[in-house]
């Protein structure tokens, strides 16, 4: 007889091959971390003797389950920012959250605990994206789980990298480094097609090519991203991303839930692997993937968690549960993704989406020992049946629709022991507890510091300039705009510049918890033509605080407090961020004169406001200053524009756009 290192024996064994060969009782041989041999238990017995042998009786053994999509790190992020779109959660605390707290010894420790919960739920392998994946690398091995880490790559600076020049040569220095592994494979990570260049893309591809590992993109998740993507490009996503040669690589594409049968034509054309995340699509009310379109092409279709702070949790048999019942109420047809078939995803297809199928994924001669063992004698398996399906279906049925993750008893993982009797034998789960607990203390104090005011959480999502800036200004009601061009003329203040546009300005309130303003501008740009063409659309966001610094005579007010930044995001974005108490709109016609009087520049803008229809017509004199000498001076010649444009100071109006609209809409005023 043959010896061997163990022999699990007397369970029922599925091994999910593409037979679904299933035997009760089965019995699995392993040697040096390698399946030797598997089969009916007797049989098996019979062969081989064992240093350790097993039983499994009661129990289903079955491959180590494979996570196709995670950001292990993130179990340290758990909860943090729930019930947001995808856009508020990711762009207004997510990444603002990690440019503070993401670094080497961040991503070390959520990876632990990421490995801590997913071997508990029967995991043994999962494909990651994320910062410092080098760290993410080295925690996931130290532990005994198997991996595919992607290094992160995107167009603007991350946790690890100022640039996307740096993040990919940071990739090619961690690939360099893992490749060859027993447990971890390198991939590379370019995050998206919005968060890439055609450049970046090009790189990772030629990187990946280089030293044969595999890439992992976000593609299709929204269809927002995917709207935006023809807007730029005039190419659908992955039309566009074939375009910069991805596919010639091995790729690994997650989500993937806003694609027509032609772009899913072309992942399958290119061998492309797909990641489904049924909990985080649902969550963050991302759309419904067409699993079982992509399935019925041949696509290898994986189920994925996605990370911990959008699931929340790493529970496979949840995930793989909720894949099944999802596509059957999608298509309004119960036969659709049977459980089989989530298995398979969870299983021998998810591997082959992250093209490690050679390695892991099912229970067959010759791949490596990761495998789950099962109870089946928990009161919610109870009781079972054979009777109306075939001996694969059955057990599959009872894994998907009834089993949970704490049926799970044992784990190994490369031939080797990581849960014993549901007591994990590689990871301190307590000391994981602990450190985490003290990284959320830190985040909590952030974040807290961060909601004090408007400006904190501007100046969190990045792009504001945190210099302030002083304008001297004066506000004159002329019942004809006529009255004002006139004196241009008389006056002969020949602008230097002039402009004619339509703006839209949505003004958020916040009430006593902050006397601050923020305006969303959208400005549009006219030709100097006849039909006023739009020639331009620049979007702004400036956050006004108090609002009169100092008064000279004639009512001129030296402003200050103007916090100004690009508004990158939709107005929808800002009002869910920051959460206002109130908003008002003010819609303007607006002709802008640039003049130089007294050898100054000054701006003249002749508004007209629609909304809400406001009479006559309003003068700005405005100019920006720097110094207190320089807003006396100013303030002195702007008092001479107003005798040139005969303004007597009953005529100034001292109040505010915003405020002017709260009056006429009956609304509560704005605080000045």
């Amino acid at each position: 007889m043959a010896h061997i290192d163990l022999l699990l024996t007397g369970g029922d064994l599925l091994t999910v091959n593409k037979p679904f060969d299933r035997f009760s009782p089965g019995a699995l041989a392993i040697h040096d971390g390698v399946i030797e041999a598997v089969g009916p238990a007797r049989e098996i017995t019979d062969t081989y003797t064992a240093d350790e042998v097993v039983d499994c009786q009661g129990c289903a053994i079955i491959p180590g389950l494979v996570n196709g999509h995670t950001h292990a790190p993130m179990t340290l992020l758990r909860g943090l920012a729930d019930d947001l779109r995808l856009d508020v959660w990711l762009m207004g605390y997510m990444m603002p959250v990690e440019r503070e707290f993401v670094r080497p010894d961040f991503c070390w420790l959520g990876a632990q605990l990421a490995c801590a919960e997913m071997f508990r739920s029967g995991v043994t392998c999962y494909g990651d994206m994320y910062y410092y994946e080098e760290a993410v690398a080295d925690a996931t091995a130290e532990a005994g789980m198997r991996a595919v880490c992607a290094q992160s790559i995107l167009k603007f600076p991350t946790p690890d990298s100022a640039s996307f020049d740096a993040g990919l040569r940071l990739a090619q220095d961690f690939v360099t480094r893992w490749v060859g592994h027993d447990l971890i494979l390198p991939a590379v990570g370019p995050h998206a097609a919005y968060t890439a260049t055609a450049e970046l893309l090009r790189g990772s591809t030629q990187l990946a090519r280089a030293y044969d590992v595999p890439i992992h993109i976000h593609i299709a998740e929204t269809e927002e991203e995917v709207s935006q993507q023809v807007e730029t490009h005039q190419r659908p996503v992955v039309s566009w991303l074939e375009d910069q040669g991805l596919f010639e690589a091995p790729v690994t594409a997650h989500h993937c839930v806003h694609l027509d049968d032609d772009q899913l034509r072309v992942l399958r054309h290119h061998r492309v692997g797909i990641t489904h995340n049924p909990s985080s699509n649902l969550k963050l009310a991302s759309g419904f993937a067409p699993v079982t379109r992509m399935l019925a092409l041949g696509i290898p279709v994986s189920v994925g968690t996605d990370g911990a702070a959008s699931n929340n949790d790493l529970d496979m048999f949840e995930e793989m549960r909720l894949a099944a019942l999802l596509a059957k109420g999608v298509s309004d047809d119960p036969t659709a993704l049977p459980a089989r078939q989530a298995l398979a995803m969870a299983t021998r297809l998810g591997a082959e989406a992250l093209h490690v199928a050679h390695q892991t994924g099912s229970l067959e001669v010759g791949k490596q020992a990761d495998v789950a063992v099962v109870d089946l004698e928990r009161i919610h398996l109870t009781p079972r049946f054979e009777h109306g399906s075939d001996g694969g279906d059955s057990l599959a049925s009872a894994l998907v629709y009834s089993g949970k993750s704490t049926d799970v008893r044992h784990v190994l993982c490369n031939g080797r022991w990581v849960m014993r009797d549901r007591e994990l034998l590689t990871l301190d789960v307590e000391e994981l507890r602990r450190r985490a607990a003290k990284v959320a203390g830190r985040i909590d104090t952030f974040l807290a510091a961060r909601e004090e005011n408007v400006l904190s959480k501007l100046v969190a999502i990045g792009g504001v300039d945190r210099v302030e800036t002083f304008e001297v200004q004066v506000r004159i009601r002329f019942d004809d705009a006529a009255v004002v061009e006139e004196v241009l003329e008389r006056e002969h203040l020949t602008p230097v510049r002039t402009s004619r546009r339509h703006q839209y300005d949505t003004y958020f309130l916040f009430g006593e918890r902050d006397t601050s303003r923020l305006r969303y501008r959208e400005d549009e740009v006219l030709a100097e033509t006849v039909d006023g063409q739009i020639e331009n659309v620049v979007y702004r966001l400036t956050l006004i605080g108090e609002t009169k610094h100092r008064e000279f005579p004639r009512s001129i007010l030296l402003s200050r407090s103007r916090f100004d930044a690009p508004a990158t995001h939709s107005r929808r974005f800002y009002r869910e961020y920051f959460q206002p108490e109130d908003e008002i709109r003010v819609h303007k016609h607006r002709r802008r004169y640039h003049v130089r009087y007294g050898g100054t520049d000054f701006a003249l803008n002749l508004d007209r406001v629609t909304r809400p229809p406001l009479p006559g017509v309003y003068l700005e004199i405005t100019s920006r200053t720097w110094s207190a000498q320089d807003a006396e001076r100013k303030a002195q010649l702007m008092a001479e524009l107003l005798d040139l444009f005969g303004v007597a100071t009953r005529e100034i109006v001292r109040a505010e756009y915003v405020e002017l609209a709260a009056d006429q809409l009956g609304s509560p005023a704005p605080n000045p």
